[in-house]
């Protein structure tokens, strides 16, 4: 399950891109709705760490179509030092063998940049959990809402999921 996302202005918004056919941007506005997240049984949330890194590259590369967006040596050094990184706004969730079995890495500017769930931990809520976990803590961050990116085709079933949390779609350029 993937998602691109967007929120909070910290630094100077590029021009968006023009969307694949079928891409939308969904918000959540971050008001009084919103629910603790609710970890499966047998997982657990943290926080990023630098030598996490490879695990997470590993990951999206798993589950993206098109990867992780290029090869370790390449994505690593263009995600850690863009402005909008923060890995304080990385969140991954550990199964009981200690593997990374989901992840958000989202932007400072309150937009979730991606959403992974290992196939093999799919379909047990990880997903909505993250979800509500960064819906969290952009919230207390002062946020009034978060986006992201995804496809309708491709991506139904994350698109179900992002509506069942109460994601609108908004206009392409937010």
């Amino acid at each position: 399950m993937a998602a691109t996302a967007l929120g909070v202005a910290c630094s100077p918004m590029p021009e968006p891109r023009p969307p694949a056919p079928n891409d939308i941007r969904l918000r959540k506005i971050l008001d009084d709705t919103l629910a603790p997240p609710r970890w499966p049984e047998g997982f657990v949330m943290r926080g990023f760490e630098a030598t996490d890194a490879g695990a997470l590259h590993a990951l999206l590369t798993a589950v993206f179509d098109d990867g992780a967006d290029g090869p370790f040596d390449e994505w690593w050094p263009r995600i850690s030092s863009d402005a909008e990184f923060d890995p304080a706004l990385c969140f991954l969730v550990i199964d009981g063998k200690g593997r990374l079995a989901g992840a958000a890495l989202c932007w400072t500017r309150a937009f979730v940049k991606d959403l992974a769930v290992h196939p093999e931990a799919r379909g047990r809520g990880i997903a909505e959990a993250l979800m509500w976990h960064v819906f969290a803590a952009f919230r207390a961050r002062g946020a009034a809402h978060v986006d992201l990116k995804t496809n309708t085709v491709e991506n139904a079933a994350a698109v179900r999921l992002y509506e069942r949390l109460g994601m609108f779609e908004v206009d392409w350029a937010g």
